[in-house]
């Protein structure tokens, strides 16, 4: 029996969350924090969204991505709905994972570093140019980047 698009939707977030919240709250960054968060949950978010995408956009009348309308088109049933909000979830977790990283390496506190990562896990983009402005103005002020460590986690 097929899972019904609100119990994929509910996991699928539910998974999504455990990767915030090591990414935010582990005590370190061990390597395995980031690649479960960057790497192992946005698989598995992408395997649901391939499989999602490959059950419910064949064929849709007048979709495609042309167009706002033809976009519009593609998402008109739950199923695309859902694959829609998968790809969020799994692009936006990937991205913190990278920023985590890097702001790490750069040397940006936790402390710093947390209301960020909260800015891409709730709104993506600008959480991004958060990370991008913080740490452009944290080597402008002297912050030094650790190359030691530059490639690892921290």
């Amino acid at each position: 029996m097929p899972l019904d698009v609100d119990t994929l939707f509910s996991w699928s977030g539910n998974l999504a969350m455990i990767g915030w919240l090591l990414l935010m709250f582990s005590p370190k960054r061990w390597e395995w924090v980031l690649f479960a968060a960057g790497i192992l949950i946005p698989a598995l978010l992408g395997a649901l969204y391939g499989g999602l995408m490959m059950a419910n956009f064949a064929g849709v009348d007048g979709g495609g991505y042309g167009s706002f309308a033809a976009v519009r088109a593609l998402f008109a049933s739950d199923e695309a709905l859902l694959a829609g909000w998968i790809h969020y979830l799994a692009f936006d977790l990937a991205i913190g994972a990278i920023i985590a990283r890097r702001a790490d390496a750069s040397g940006l506190s936790r402390l710093v570093q947390l209301p960020i990562l909260f800015f891409t896990f709730m709104f993506g983009p600008l959480g991004f140019l958060l990370f991008v402005l913080t740490d452009a103005g944290w080597r402008l002020i002297g912050g030094k980047r650790n190359t030691t460590t530059a490639g690892a986690a921290a």
